[in-house]
């Protein structure tokens, strides 16, 4: 796959905090008009990792390029969208008022705010105000503000953390319904069987790249019959000399961010 088909690519990424790497070296690509799942433990780096992206994380080493531009460049700032944990939207206003504001910080006109509130499928809430939505709805307001403009690429942190199982395979599906339009996205989660979603997946154990591969690709490479199962694998096949036992459950790894 060549460099034109990739919407990241990563080359000796390390991120140093407080004395301790977080990041280790990490090498990537990300390919262009996929669902890539991005899983680990709490702890694993991920947030870190995805902070890079969209260029507010200090770098310590290594080459970040997104879109063919280096993390963080201003270009960059209406071809990214990003989704963090915790919706990173006012609860005071009304949903039309959330993206109405965001819309006039990018620059988008309002056929983007309508566009956006039925892509999330959120037209019956529009009035209300988003503190007395759901979670899940809340989730799919910071969604909506992150598709204004029509970004090329989404980066979501962990975005059905909390969510109840319809409403998580609800999310899911708008997911594929983007990357259908040509979206591509970077999804984090520490729920293994998310896996099954995505159609590339990035593996991270404390701030190193596990496995990069598709999930055929993984259960082949492992002789796993499931994503935690190959996770599991991986992991003893990293532990330190001492023996040190992989932490986290095989199916649900934690779920603070990380």
């Amino acid at each position: 796959m060549g460099n034109n088909d990739h919407v990241i690519g990563i080359r000796g990424l390390r991120v140093d905090r407080g004395g301790t790497t977080v990041l280790h070296e990490l090498d990537l690509a990300v390919p262009e008009r996929q669902v890539v799942g991005l899983l680990g433990p709490s702890g694993s780096g991920k947030t870190t990792l995805l902070r890079t992206l969209v260029g507010v994380q200090v770098v310590t080493a290594g080459t970040v390029d997104v879109l063919g531009r280096p993390a963080g460049d201003p270009t960059l700032r209406h071809q990214v969208g990003y989704v963090t944990q915790s919706p990173s939207v006012y609860a005071d206003l009304s949903v039309t008022e959330n993206l109405r504001y965001f819309a006039t910080v990018l620059g988008a006109g309002a056929r983007d705010v309508a566009r956006v509130i039925d892509a999330v499928d959120l037209a019956r809430h529009a009035r209300r105000r988003v503190g007395t939505l759901s979670g899940g709805e809340r989730s799919r307001v910071s969604l909506a503000a992150a598709l204004l403009g029509e970004p090329r690429l989404l980066v979501l942190d962990e975005p059905t953390v909390g969510l109840d199982p319809v409403l998580r395979r609800d999310l899911w599906d708008l997911f594929a319904r983007l990357r259908d339009a040509g979206t591509s996205l970077l999804v984090s989660s520490h729920v293994m069987d998310e896996a099954t979603r995505c159609d590339r997946l990035l593996l991270l154990r404390d701030g190193r790249l596990l496995a990069d591969d598709t999930l055929p690709g993984l259960l082949e490479r492992t002789g796993a019959h499931d994503v935690e199962h190959a996770f599991l694998r991986l992991v003893e096949d990293t532990i330190p000399p001492d023996g040190a036992a992989p932490a986290g459950s095989p199916r649900h790894l934690g779920g603070k961010a990380s």
